[in-house]
């Protein structure tokens, strides 16, 4: 079962993801201050820099956005130039645009943008130019991939992409068809407001953080959402009726004496699991080290004795570490290149199964990710989006 759990302060929201009493999801977003990724802007080309191969968008942020050569070519593969052009044939400093952003800004860097643009809605994805209707790759049997994919082909237009989500595994036609209507519509808004109004602009605003959550996370039928609001539970609750077309289920209001996050035990777990030494139920530890290239996690043994041998006791605190570290790379956001050096293994079969747990922890990430596999020192890398800052505790 699953509870998310929401504080409203002051300052900031916060937002916790507990499955089976489990801390697997922290986020929080300053009250005044809404992250940009999935918005809208009209911007103007301020730079092209062919060496780059990219430009520098002025979308009215601090810092200039930057476009790359793959994200202003058609979202089409097959509408796109062979061979790739430079991007000074594509793009002229003064030219407006409308572009998406896919990655805030962080450090010295401006947000990322694309023209590849997409609209997430309840049950699918819709992307006005993508020329194609696909299914999550996390929904099976193949029969159920097939209609669904189906219904996508016969509901697009020509030059329409959608992708069909998870959660739209027991959906109908019906519903999958109002979610599209109603994302045609927020694009078509987009679409007129960016022909009135000069660059730079903001023409749409990607969904609330609490909104994202109930949009992509949520299942009314199995999950109990608790607030400590009740007027951003009255809004959470309006926001629920118009996404999924009926009576929104009842969400909980927390009025206990005690703050929300100590009477769930979720700040002692954020405490524990942000730590650079994170102790393994069993008495191994992970030690957590972010660098600017990459984040780095090592496992020991610890003070954990069991097994028969020294081959099975590695092996066991290693199994013990993957389903960790998959709980705590959704839990701390880790994004980029991350490399696990566990302990090391003489049998390969102990090798897949240790690849296999970590997989299995990573499966219910929401985070586009690929485990790549051992290095020749034997060390296991993956790589991870992430579109947003870290969350600060």
């Amino acid at each position: 079962m699953k509870q998310l759990i929401i504080h409203c302060g002051a300052d900031s929201t916060r937002m916790a993801l507990m499955e089976d009493n489990k801390l697997v999801e922290y986020a929080a977003e300053p009250s005044q201050k809404r992250g940009i990724v999935g918005s809208f802007f009209k911007g103007k080309v301020m730079n092209v820099i062919p060496g780059m191969q990219a430009a520098f968008i002025d979308i009215g942020q601090k810092k200039n956005a930057f476009l790359y050569i793959d994200d202003a070519l058609h979202p089409n593969l097959e509408k796109q130039p062979r061979p790739k052009p430079s991007i000074t044939e594509v793009l002229k400093p003064g030219k407006e645009l409308i572009v998406q952003v896919v990655k805030e800004a962080y450090g010295n860097k401006g947000a990322r943008v694309t023209t590849h643009y997409s609209l997430p809605g309840r049950w699918l994805v819709y992307m006005p130019f993508a020329g194609y209707a696909a299914v999550s790759k996390k929904i099976s049997p193949e029969e159920l991939r097939s209609r669904l994919k189906d219904i996508g082909d016969e509901l697009r237009e020509e030059e329409e992409g959608l992708i069909i989500r998870t959660v739209a595994e027991e959906s109908d036609t019906e519903s999958i068809q109002e979610d599209l209507l109603q994302l045609r519509s927020v694009w078509q808004n987009i679409i007129e407001k960016g022909s009135r109004v000069s660059a730079p602009a903001v023409l749409h605003q990607e969904l609330s953080m609490v909104q994202r959550l109930l949009r992509d996370a949520y299942s009314p039928e199995t999950d109990e959402l608790i607030m400590d609001c009740s007027e951003q539970a009255e809004e959470a609750s309006a926001f629920l009726g118009m996404m999924l077309q009926k009576s929104p289920p009842p969400i909980q209001v927390y009025r206990g004496s005690e703050p929300i996050f100590d009477h769930f035990g979720i700040s002692k777990q954020l405490d524990k699991d942000f730590q650079r030494k994170i102790w393994l139920p069993g008495g191994g530890y992970l030690v957590w080290d972010i660098t600017e290239a990459m984040t780095v996690i090592d496992v020991n043994t610890g003070k954990f004795t069991g097994g028969e041998d020294l081959e099975d006791t590695v092996f066991q605190t290693n199994l013990e570490a993957a389903a960790e570290i998959g709980r705590l790379v959704r839990l701390r956001d880790s994004g980029g290149i991350l490399i696990i050096d566990f302990i090391d293994m003489s049998r390969e079969d102990h090798r897949s199964s240790v690849c296999d747990r970590l997989e299995r922890a990573l499966a219910g990430d929401r985070m586009q990710h690929h485990i790549l596999g051992w290095t020749r020192l034997g060390l296991l890398e993956l790589t991870r989006k992430r579109m947003r800052e870290q969350a600060v505790l």
